[in-house]
């Protein structure tokens, strides 16, 4: 507040932020509210008022907005954020692209070396070479020109589909059950039950993003990439198709459900819909998988 001494009459009222000193060390010191067209000075000469004067400016100065300060920030924060985004969402999306740009060929390479590790726990591979003619006549019938069917010596509770269109059966399928078609039903149960594409994405996602960048540059995997996933294959319950889709898929086949249905459940208490809607029973005419000494090779494939 600018007074006339002899008076005390206010002649001018100065904001702080907006007073500029226009004659930094040099007494008498003088400010201007103007800026760089002062057209009103004051002159100071009074040491006290003027360190007030500079102690005040100071402090404003420290909490004045500084320009772009916050554009800064919120620019830091959006690299971040998009960066963090990146490390989260970019792995598992390059995994998904490789597995769903893998061809075929790519994808039995994987689903073999998926089967080599199941070997590890459920045995060996059963190479009886009558039976496996049988399974190569059958599986085109049930389940594709390109499906590959093996059979190993433990018990699988059911068929097991690997990348590639590769299937694997537990011999126990073949021993303790009186006629081929519940093989058949778990066959086509298991392709019914999950796609390739993703049989082939749950291998990737096992082996990592390192291995999918392998496979899409290289065209092959590590030789220890599928390490372990066999086993870890085994300790989950295998997938289950709506039972709904089994009817008219078997009708097409000209198989009974029901053989299927009481592999998983001798009761029939837990499918009983599936036995209901058995297509022998609504009509469908009944088809003959494989003669009596087909079905004695097939089920001696893990006989020597």
């Amino acid at each position: 507040m600018m007074m006339d001494p002899k008076s005390d009459r206010p002649l001018a009222h100065w904001s702080l932020p907006a007073v500029t000193r226009i004659n930094p060390g040099q007494l008498p010191a003088t400010y201007t509210p103007n800026g760089s067209e002062p057209d009103e000075t004051v002159e100071i000469d009074d040491p006290l008022m003027i360190e007030g004067i500079e102690r005040v400016q100071r402090a404003i100065a420290v909490h004045r907005a500084v320009p772009g300060r916050l554009r800064g920030v919120v620019t830091v924060l959006a690299v971040m954020a998009m960066l963090g985004a990146l490390i989260l969402w970019l792995p598992d999306a390059m995994i998904r692209h490789a597995a769903r740009i893998a061809p075929p060929a790519q994808s039995r390479t994987i689903g073999l070396a998926v089967l080599a590790e199941l070997e590890k726990s459920a045995g060996a591979v059963c190479r009886r070479s009558s039976g496996q003619q049988v399974l190569d006549w059958i599986t085109p019938t049930l389940i594709g020109d390109d499906a590959l069917v093996q059979v190993v010596p433990a018990p699988l509770n059911g068929a097991r589909r690997l990348p590639g269109d590769v299937y694997v059966l537990g011999n126990d399928l073949l021993t303790t059950t009186p006629g081929p078609e519940a093989s058949a039903g778990h066959l086509i149960a298991a392709r019914l039950a999950v796609e390739d594409k993703q049989t082939t994405l749950d291998a990737l996602q096992y082996a990592g993003l390192m291995n999918a960048l392998r496979l899409m540059t290289l065209g092959t995997l590590s030789r220890n990439a599928m390490q372990g996933y066999g086993e870890a294959l085994l300790a989950d319950t295998p997938p289950r198709p709506d039972l709904a889709t089994l009817p008219p898929a078997f009708a097409e086949r000209g198989l009974s459900t029901e053989p299927y249905a009481r592999s998983i459940d001798p009761t029939g208490a837990a499918v009983l819909p599936l036995i209901e809607a058995d297509p022998i029973r609504q009509g469908t005419e009944p088809v003959s998988l494989l003669t009596d000494e087909q079905w004695l090779a097939l089920q001696q494939i893990c006989a020597g």
